[in-house]
């Protein structure tokens, strides 16, 4: 069932389940054709790439990845995306090299970006808001007939580690704090 390679859900449109290219809208107005994988939009440089990945690495037929459009300011959520595809992530989990606000992946183990970036190619079309030029650039990938990758690798959602201990405070607003007891004190007393 074509759902079931597209485990994270989001907002795109699933087509062809066999297709080979799956396209990324940044800035643009524009309907692929019906021979593509999956397509929809990319806003953010954390969580939308992290869905991108793990929706594009469960369809082992997905070996394109072609962003068009312009760039998202302020996030660059295309640019995070090169750049993840091309450098991965440090130790604290941000996309190295990434020009956007927050490019951090926290909800994907390091092996599913490996995944991605040796499953697929990216084809870096931003910039490009011309229908024919990029339908052209999907032709020609399609027309490349690679081969699957293989099994779907599902990728699970990481589940971040309890970092409070009982001696901890927290500060959640400036002048209020929760001791260890859930006790409420005002800042100063």
């Amino acid at each position: 069932m074509i759902e079931d390679y597209y485990p994270w859900g989001g907002e795109f449109t699933a087509c062809s389940p066999k297709g080979c290219v799956a396209v990324v809208l940044l800035n643009i107005q524009y309907n692929p054709p019906e021979s593509v994988a999956i397509y929809g939009r990319l806003k953010t440089e954390n969580i939308g790439i992290e869905k991108i990945i793990a929706n594009t690495i469960s369809n082992p037929y997905i070996r394109f990845l072609i962003l068009c459009g312009d760039d998202i300011r302020g996030h660059r959520s295309g640019a995070s995306l090169l750049a993840l595809h091309k450098n991965g992530i440090d130790h604290n989990h941000r996309i190295i090299e990434a020009p956007g606000a927050i490019p951090y992946i926290e909800n994907l183990k390091e092996e599913a970006i490996k995944r991605f970036q040796a499953q697929l190619n990216v084809v870096d079309l931003i910039g490009e808001k011309e229908k024919e030029k990029i339908d052209e650039i999907i032709a020609d990938c399609a027309r490349k007939e690679p081969s699957s990758f293989g099994e779907p690798y599902i990728a699970i959602r990481i589940k971040p580690e309890a970092t409070v201990s009982l001696t901890d405070k927290r500060a959640l607003h400036s002048r209020i704090i929760f001791d260890y007891l859930g006790n409420v004190k005002k800042r100063g007393e």
